[in-house]
């Protein structure tokens, strides 16, 4: 069974974040470029649903690539941010044997909020929420040509960045992805396979 403790555990550290302050680096705030880059892993949710009129119990594995976003404070508070990463591939598991495999891009918008965002604070907590677009590539399957359709859906973030210096920081994300696929095999649609990922990353934060 997977288990998500990191989310947890930046969830806690969000909290924790928004009461630390100081009074030594720039304030983070309106008019910042930014991009945040480092390792990613996609981790799908456990059950990811079944295929073929419920014969074949679908699961899909984690993987772990290199990400990076680009993003921009219109405001003190206020922000966007685009995540963007090489191909993730995943194995896929039918019916408990490794069948199948795909990749996929996932880029996410979010607009982002900063409780900190004009302050003097080390530590800078965000929330967001916004739209995933997948576009799943590359498919391959034992059982014949397999076709996983690309999908929207709705998107949170958490994330925190811990300021080294006036443009550098340690950062700490998580994205949570409602993400649903059509498959068909062979030209015949044979369900739905349920994703809904966390993608965690840890990395570092330059702003310009």
């Amino acid at each position: 069974m997977r288990k998500h403790t990191l989310p947890t555990l930046l969830a806690a550290g969000l909290a924790t974040a928004a009461f630390t302050a100081s009074s030594q680096a720039l304030a983070y705030g309106a008019g910042d470029f930014f991009t945040r880059f480092g390792v990613a892993k996609v981790s799908p949710k456990s059950d990811n649903g079944s295929l073929a009129g419920g014969a074949l119990a679908v699961d899909v594995e984690d993987d772990t690539r290199f990400a990076f976003t680009l993003g921009y404070r219109f405001h003190d508070k206020l922000g966007v941010e685009l995540l963007a990463a090489e191909p993730f591939k995943h194995d896929i598991k039918l019916g408990g044997e490794n069948l199948a495999s795909t990749k996929h891009l996932p880029p996410t918008l979010t607009l982002q909020y900063y409780p900190l965002g004009g302050t003097q604070a080390y530590v800078q907590p965000y929330v967001g929420v916004g739209v995933n677009y997948t576009r799943f590539s590359s498919e391959e399957s034992a059982l014949g040509d397999l076709d996983l359709d690309s999908s929207w859906g709705a998107a949170g973030q958490l994330g925190v960045d811990l300021l080294i210096n006036d443009n550098w920081a340690l950062n700490a994300s998580a994205w949570y992805i409602d993400l649903e696929t059509d498959a068909s095999l062979g030209g015949a649609d044979i369900g739905t396979v349920k994703i809904d990922p966390w993608v965690i990353m840890g990395g570092l934060s330059y702003r310009f």
